[in-house]
């Protein structure tokens, strides 16, 4: 039969090196690599060409038209009809002489089959003719399979049996290893090389199930210990909760007490409005000004503030911009002199101008999200998984990173002298002028999730549904506020008639309000349909942000100056 050679690389298995029997059609061929199609496709001008032709080149074009090619989708037909092309075995081709990629048909002790492109691996995978190396080791050469046997009787290098497990060197001929077998030194000592290595093995066996029996009988005692350890856990945390309880009812008590001894129905707080507009949780508030913010799980932040309408002669509180830029859930809020800035789920921190509402900058913050900001003294503060950067406000650049976490930073809180940062059962506190560690305040309880400060306490929320008060002086415990059965995810502080009250929002759907004079719960806010995330507040007013989509607005009835509407 006629030949036709394609040249291609021997060594590269998507293209092996192919003998037509017959010249293929010339419609078969690639226009850029004069060469039959390897993986047709249809361009986006109509053409074919190979997969790779057009996809290894960068702004190839058609050499027909000139359009720039980009692939539209296989062309089966033509790759079904350059299937049908016979071609030659590879073990029945040898390069060409002078040549590294043009292959011709062997003159002689090839594989003589001609077959489908298609079927060319499943063929060469078990051809008779194909070369594969001696197992007696590399110094002989590559033979075909159809002659391996024959080759390995006659094969000079063929290795003494003892080779392996004692090295011996010896390698010739079967005859010549006959000839040597007879003064092996190993062949004769075969017989109590063989005992001494059952014996070994005996012994490795009787070893393995020593270490098996030491092994149950570790795991036996470990599952004790775990068991008696989990014995005392469960009796550590019933008396807990027996302890807790008692806390709650010597609270409501107290409550009740001073409800009905020192205050009046009408100085509790009430809802006075709900914001509503977010299409997912709200999980951050802050105030500026006369605005309120919001951030959501929707990706945005809502700005709330005051609109006079003619039907309305007093202030009602409308969604005045949605500012969107992240690309996650907004986590974090915090404002400094006219800039809000904003963290969150996508890593990043940005920063809007509070007058325009403009987006100004993008920061890439953290290599985790950005679960809290605060601000003090020229300075932002982000917190993330075990760290805490320092921002410069004027210039919005790193200016220290505070590193030592244990966990997540879930809180912060800034004042003029301190950073407070709440993280796996611990409060650490950092002095601002010279960035060192002033104090470590372990907490029970979990992650703190929440902090407060006041002129004297330290407050912090937990994973455990705890709120734990400190002394700013001692920074030692003075008391526990119990009554949640949730995460206390947000705490803030406002004075009411000169008193400073206490605001806890929790996992439970509950606001409690806490006197922190007589450090007892004189209310409970429960008008949220999901988890209370967040809590800000302004001008007397309360602020809650919920999964429920919502924002409420809290006041007292005595001093509310104007409504808020929805």
């Amino acid at each position: 039969p006629s030949r036709l050679t394609l040249s291609s690389s021997s060594s590269s298995l998507e293209d092996p090196c192919m003998v037509f029997c017959s010249p293929p059609n010339r419609r078969l061929y690639c226009a850029l690599c004069n060469k039959v199609y390897k993986d047709p496709v249809i361009t986006t001008c109509g053409h074919t060409f190979c997969r790779r032709c057009c996809t290894s080149k960068p702004n190839e074009k058609c050499p027909t038209d000139g359009y720039q090619i980009s692939v539209v989708v296989a062309n089966l037909t033509v790759s079904d009809q350059v299937g049908e092309l016979l071609i030659h075995c590879k073990f029945g081709c040898q390069l060409k002489e002078g040549s590294t990629d043009e292959w011709e048909l062997m003159p002689e002790g090839g594989c003589p089959l001609t077959i489908k492109a298609p079927q060319r691996r499943l063929h060469e995978r078990n051809c008779e003719y194909a070369r594969v190396p001696c197992p007696n080791g590399p110094a002989c050469p590559l033979v075909t399979k159809k002659d391996l046997n024959k080759h390995i009787r006659v094969c000079e290098h063929t290795p003494c049996p003892h080779h392996i497990k004692y090295e011996c060197r010896f390698r010739g001929t079967h005859e010549q290893l006959s000839e040597h077998l007879n003064s092996c030194q190993y062949e004769q000592l075969k017989g109590i090389l063989t005992m001494f290595e059952d014996g070994i093995a005996s012994l490795n066996r009787r070893v393995k199930q020593k270490d098996e029996e030491i092994a149950d009988m570790r795991k036996n005692f470990e599952t004790r210990l775990e068991r008696q350890a989990d014995n005392q856990a469960k009796l550590s945390r019933e008396l807990a909760g027996f302890k807790s309880q008692v806390r709650c009812l010597t609270n409501e008590m107290q409550a009740i007490a001073t409800r009905a001894g020192l205050q009046q129905e009408s100085n509790y707080f009430k809802c006075v409005g709900t914001f509503v507009g977010h299409d997912g949780p709200i999980w951050c508030l802050c105030t500026h000004g006369d605005l309120v913010y919001s951030g959501s799980s929707d990706n945005t932040i809502k700005v709330w503030g005051p609109v006079p309408t003619v039907l309305d002669p007093n202030t009602t509180y409308r969604c005045q911009r949605t500012l969107q830029g992240h690309t996650g859930i907004v986590l974090a809020l915090a404002t400094w002199n006219d800039h809000l800035y904003s963290g969150g789920f996508d890593k990043t921190i940005r920063i809007w101008r509070i007058e325009s509402f403009a987006l100004e900058g993008t920061l890439q913050a953290h290599e985790n999200p950005v679960c809290t900001l605060a601000t003090a003294r020229g300075l932002l503060f982000s917190g993330s998984l075990k760290t805490i950067k320092v921002w410069d406000t004027a210039q919005h650049t790193v200016i220290k990173e505070l590193t030592g976490q244990n966990h997540w930073v879930r809180a912060l809180v800034a004042t003029n002298r301190h950073l407070y940062a709440g993280s796996y059962q611990s409060i650490k506190i950092w002095d601002l002028e010279s960035f060192e560690t002033v104090h470590v305040v372990e907490v029970n309880g979990g992650s703190v999730y929440s902090l407060a400060v006041t002129s004297n306490l330290l407050i912090c929320g937990t994973y455990e549904n705890s709120i734990h008060c400190y002394s700013l002086e001692t920074y030692e415990q003075t008391n526990t506020l119990a009554g949640h059965t949730g995460t206390v995810y947000a705490l803030i502080v406002i004075s009411s008639q000169g008193h400073p009250v206490l605001f806890s929002a929790s996992y439970d759907r509950a606001i409690r309000v806490w006197n922190l004079e007589s450090m007892s719960c004189v209310q409970q806010l429960i008008r949220h349909q999901g988890s209370v995330s967040c809590l800000a507040t302004m001008h007397g007013r309360m602020y809650s942000g919920a999964v429920d989509h919502c924002v409420k607005v809290w006041q007292q009835p005595a001093v509310i100056a104007t409504p808020c509407g929805k």
